[in-house]
């Protein structure tokens, strides 16, 4: 079996070679399509991993560091917000440099940055390496999209990009329960850790099977002032949407922030019409389809990330579960995304992706609206169906992006669009966090204090309060050693109510963000190059 050189078109009528790195063709295991989907899947499979597990560690971190909310918060917008503003770059040196490459060394600094997240002792120490993880783990995503569009035949590529898809699916869903294993039987420092070895695992079934194919008519220069810009405007809006409960929705600060972003998108988009290689060409979003795929993507994030954030508080600290058994709770969600991808795939390969993707995201919205629901005391059977139905809606979307976006890419464009894809989940898995972080903690901050109050509890002082908030913000009851029982039991019920009222209106954003996503969904349709692959030949 082999894998012939392949090609890519790199303008339109226009067909470049591309020109493996280590000759004209491959033979034996190296650049063998399978055994490359394997070796790609390992890789991705991390970075996909560490987008959740950290969630389900996310109580015993700030417990252990003494964090606050907000910086618990950005364990998840740090990683997420790294790997948004780095992808398409990172894609583009992927195409520069060879894809090869970009994978080893995106997999060599994502092993790096984890076993270093484990032996860190701050919070601060643990956000600059999540920091660090996301950068390298944009340089493995792309590159592993790359080198499968090089490897694959064009009647096999969408099979691949599904498996592929399935596994990022599949690894999403699976981060909260071996995070729940993990965090209960050793510690939260072993989420990190496991990083190591699987990283190892990658780097060396890459050196030995992956097969570098480069472009002809690759980038010669990179939009420094782009990426710069695009880095900035993010990070104003999602530090305006964290800080905006300790400031004041009204204070000058969050709205200088939040004026400054739309600034500076505005300033990326002028900026992207004139440079010779942009970050993103905007000509791609003529494309409704395309451009409808990308804020699907978005928005999907957004209800999944953002709802995910506060279930693992729900279950362990208002349930009082294990790690391991909120992790196992959640196995509804993780099981329906698995069985529904290659489901999803057969009905978008037969029905196109609208149906498909408009269902999926119905069924996403009317499973945050049963999660807006859920109480103290309700019981495992009535969260699962929850839970199921959320993971069966979730599986469309992921698996039919790929179509979607890159099918309506231009050729010559393909790649970017990949990078487009990715970007738009990490960006929405941020905005989520954050929006409905800041949803949350705005609706704590007005009851807590009604709710204190009508419990007849002794009044607080205005740094007591804030105290109490933060702690009711992740399920914690704010109790001072030494308080009698019965005190203790009316802190634990005004704790727990507040934080159920917060969750409740959180998941109804992410109920209603999902509707809208619904209606984006329509404008979707499978695009002139979904069948067309990057490379030609047989397996």
């Amino acid at each position: 079996m082999t894998s012939q050189t392949t090609l890519d078109k790199t303008g339109p009528g226009d067909e470049a070679p591309s020109t493996p790195s280590g000759g004209a063709s491959a033979s034996g295991l190296r650049g063998h399509p399978w055994f490359t989907l394997i070796t790609v899947a390992v890789g991705v499979m991390m970075v996909a991993l560490d987008g959740t597990i950290v969630a389900i560690a996310n109580p015993a971190i700030q417990k252990d560091l003494n964090a606050s909310f907000a910086e618990v918060q950005w364990i998840t917008n740090g990683y997420f917000l790294a790997l948004a503003v780095s992808l398409i770059t990172a894609g583009k040196l992927g195409d520069r440099f060879g894809h090869r490459q970009t994978f080893l060394i995106g997999v060599v600094g994502f092993a790096a940055a984890s076993g270093a997240i484990g032996m860190s002792s701050s919070i601060a120490l643990v956000v600059t390496f999540r920091v660090l993880q996301g950068l390298f783990g944009a340089l493995l995503m792309p590159a592993a999209l790359g080198l499968l569009r090089a490897t694959f035949p064009a009647e096999k590529l969408n099979m691949a990009i599904g498996i592929w898809g399935m596994v990022i699916g599949a690894s999403t869903a699976g981060g909260p329960i071996l995070g729940g294993v993990l965090v209960e039987h050793v510690n939260w420092q072993s989420v990190f850790f496991i990083n190591v070895p699987v990283g190892i695992l990658a780097v060396a079934l890459g050196a030995w099977i992956l097969l570098d194919h480069r472009a002809e008519k690759a980038p010669r220069s990179f939009d420094l002032l782009g990426i710069a810009l695009l880095s900035a405007a993010m990070f104003c809006l999602v530090w305006a949407l964290i800080k905006a409960p300790e400031w004041g929705w009204g204070d000058g600060k969050t709205w200088a922030f939040i004026l400054g972003s739309v600034v500076l998108f505005a300033a990326f988009a002028f900026w992207e019409t004139k440079v010779k290689e942009p970050l993103i060409p905007l000509g791609l979003f003529r494309s409704v389809p395309l451009a409808a795929g990308v804020v699907l993507m978005v928005l999907m994030a957004i209800a999944f990330m953002g709802g995910l954030f506060f279930v693992t508080f729900y279950l362990q600290n208002v349930h009082g579960m294990s790690p391991i058994d909120a992790g196992l709770h959640l196995l509804p969600l993780t099981g329906m995304m698995i069985v529904g991808s290659p489901l999803a795939g057969a009905m978008i390969t037969k029905l196109g992706p609208r149906v498909p993707l408009a269902g999926g995201m119905a069924c996403t919205a009317l499973a945050m609206y049963g999660m807006s629901t859920l109480a103290t005391d309700t019981g495992s059977g009535v969260m699962s169906l929850w839970f199921a139905l959320l993971g069966l809606g979730l599986a469309p979307v992921m698996v039919g992006a790929t179509e979607v976006i890159v099918g309506n890419a231009p050729m010559e464009l393909s790649g970017v669009a990949g990078g487009l894809q990715q970007a738009a989940m990490q960006i929405g898995g941020s905005l989520g966090t954050a929006v409905l972080g800041a949803v949350m903690a705005s609706k704590v901050d007005s009851d807590l204090a009604g709710n204190w109050a009508d419990a007849g509890l002794p009044p607080l002082t205005a740094a007591q309060e804030h105290q109490a908030s933060e702690a009711v913000q992740v399920g914690v009851p704010p109790i001072a050693p030494g308080t009698p029982e019965a005190i203790a039991t009316k802190i634990t019920g005004v704790a727990h109510d507040t934080f159920i009222s917060g969750m409740s209106l959180a998941s109804l954003v992410a109920a209603g963000v999902a509707v809208v996503a619904v209606l984006v969904a329509m404008l979707t349709k499978r695009g002139a190059n979904a069948e067309a692959g990057a490379g030609v030949g047989h397996i």
